[in-house]
């Protein structure tokens, strides 16, 4: 999903390219921010045997046929830690990334979007505190700081995430999409604001979608990055 930069870009990985996920994985911009004080990582969990509800045919894809589809297909066919990786890269849960790699091959993009709704869905309560918990590795400053604005309102915003941080124990997350740089500040500082008169389960819930909707974007973006380095 190309879009032109702004000023939280940080550019992607391919598959091969994935020796620390939380150095270097593949990041669309707009989706989250770090953590000064980043949390150790979550160690991994053992394979689940948690398929997910919808029927998803193994249908094999044909790259040459449609071109746009070559990003799925080779994560369709890459070996399965590539990825997992891959796919922790967009969602820091264990369990999100090990159903879509066991629920392969995916025979369009719709289905692997709509693939990882369902999972973000069915995030148990300690899968969403190890994703939100892999947010504070982001290799890029709190959510909004890049953006355009002045020196008065860059110190409210990281007085802001460090309320919130405070009051619920983890980063904010919001996605961003479509939001243009030059509101990106203002919007980011009005959500937290807003979120931080929430309860603690109320707030859950908010963060849980906003963060299944930053991870379809990032996964949407893999997958159309991988498409357009093939057609090069």
């Amino acid at each position: 999903m190309p879009r032109a930069p702004s000023p939280t870009d940080d550019g992607s990985t391919t598959f091969e390219e994935l020796p620390d996920r939380r150095r270097d994985a593949a990041r669309s911009p707009h989706t989250s921010a770090a953590s000064p004080h980043p949390t150790s990582p979550a160690p991994s969990r053992p394979h689940e045997e948690d398929p997910l509800a919808s029927d998803i045919p193994p249908q094999r894809l044909d790259p040459s046929s449609e071109p746009t589809l070559l990003g799925l297909h080779r994560f369709n066919e890459a070996d399965a830690g590539a990825a997992e990786e891959a796919l922790l890269a967009c969602c820091g849960s264990h369990r999100w990334a090990l159903r879509l790699t066991a629920h392969r091959p995916y025979p369009d993009i719709e289905s692997l979007l709509a693939a990882a709704s369902e999972a973000s869905y069915d995030l148990r309560p300690a899968d969403l505190a190890e994703a939100l918990a892999d947010e504070s590795w982001m290799p890029q400053p709190l959510l909004g700081m890049r953006a355009p604005g002045s020196q008065a309102a860059h110190t409210a915003l990281r007085a802001a995430h460090a309320a919130y941080e405070a009051r619920f124990g983890h980063v904010f997350v919001v996605c961003l999409e479509g939001v243009a740089p030059e509101e990106m500040l203002d919007t980011v500082l009005s959500s937290i604001r807003t979120r931080l008169a929430n309860d603690p389960d109320e707030e859950r819930l908010i963060s849980a979608d906003e963060l299944r909707r930053i991870s379809l974007t990032r996964l949407e973006h893999l997958v159309a990055t991988h498409s357009e380095a093939g057609a090069r």
